[in-house]
């Protein structure tokens, strides 16, 4: 296994709420400012979360490690690889039970202010709520652990999340008056399809898991 292996997962981490904010951000009275300050409330979120995943799983392998010298018995790495198909089960589950909602929570406010205050406090909040987010990192953080692969392996990882939610940015700097028409085109599709890309690519990375499960055996 490979960072490659988990990028795909980023998509589940932009896709939704977080990009269509995204998108109404962009066309917003500040569209810069607000954009970029909600990508960095994303990004350091995310690396937060993927490192503290990716680091829990380090200290707990150690603790199965010393358990197995003892016992003799337990399989650090398929002990893993167990969890992190629990919380892809988990994650598959809550993207189904949450295909239908779309558009930014009511609890946000007005997002067309653009105040970058604002935008930073809503991509730190619109992780940390997020139950597929958690889930996410966790299973990303415990998947690149589980390989013994070092922590700058989650930044390709981190930095394809925020690539991926400032493509409307990238948008309106290229075309843009042109960007309207591809900015809503971006939000329709966020919002009627995102989650089956989602599923889709959680069973992918499943795939992986459970692969690694038969090699272990």
């Amino acid at each position: 296994m490979s960072f490659l292996t988990v990028l795909p997962l980023a998509v589940v981490v932009a896709a939704g709420t977080k990009l269509i904010v995204a998108v109404f951000l962009a066309s917003s009275d500040r569209p810069r400012a607000a954009s970029l300050s909600f990508l960095a409330g994303v990004g350091l979120v995310v690396a937060a979360g993927v490192t503290a995943s990716w680091l829990l799983t380090r200290w707990l392998g150690g603790l199965t490690a010393d358990a197995s010298a003892v016992a003799g018995r337990v399989d650090r790495g398929r002990l893993i690889d167990v969890v992190v198909l629990v919380l892809l089960v988990m994650l598959a589950a809550v993207v189904w039970v949450r295909r239908n909602r779309a558009g930014p929570p009511r609890w946000l406010g007005s997002v067309g202010r653009g105040d970058p205050r604002w935008a930073l406090r809503a991509g730190v909040v619109l992780v940390v709520v997020a139950p597929t987010d958690d889930l996410t990192m966790a299973a990303v953080g415990a998947s690149v652990a589980r390989h013994d692969l070092p922590w700058w392996h989650l930044l390709p990882f981190v930095l394809v999340t925020v690539f991926l939610l400032a493509l409307p940015l990238l948008a309106l700097l290229l075309l843009g008056r042109r960007a309207t028409r591809v900015l809503t085109a971006l939000r329709r599709w966020a919002e009627g399809h995102a989650w089956v890309v989602n599923e889709v690519l959680i069973a992918f990375f499943a795939l992986f898991t459970v692969l690694d499960l038969v090699r272990s055996g």
